[in-house]
């Protein structure tokens, strides 16, 4: 389960796969999620609520990993270390779903070509 940082609508993914690899997901890594929970789909304001987001619960898309808990080495010898999973949801063109994203992504999307992500987020760690 990995938190979905943009705000294209999701709050909670579940992956389902890693694209071009039999290994697990490292940052900058694109996966196939499934969407688990809506983010601000309460009970009352369901119907109101999706009519503005762009994915809903229950779509499969794309995502890039951009936090993971999993402690990763970089080249000058400092370790990093999130304190959670996080995604930021892509079309098959790899391009992001949500115009935003909230909280930090890894330094390692640059070197793994992901720069419009890097772009739109507020920090990089």
């Amino acid at each position: 389960m990995l938190n979905c940082i943009d705000n294209s609508g999701a709050a909670l993914v579940e992956c389902a796969m890693v694209v071009g690899q039999k290994r697990h997901a490292s940052i900058g890594d694109r996966i196939v999620v499934v969407v688990q929970k809506q983010r601000g789909a309460d009970s009352a304001g369901m119907a109101a609520s999706s009519a503005a987001t762009k994915v809903k619960r229950g779509d499969i898309r794309h995502a890039v990993v951009v936090r993971t808990k999993q402690k990763v080495s970089r080249r000058d010898g400092s370790v990093v270390r999130f304190d959670d999973n996080a995604c930021v949801l892509i079309n098959k063109a790899g391009d992001p779903i949500g115009s935003r994203i909230n909280g930090v992504v890894g330094q390692e999307l640059r070197k793994k070509k992901w720069s419009k992500i890097l772009s739109m987020a507020p920090m990089q760690a």
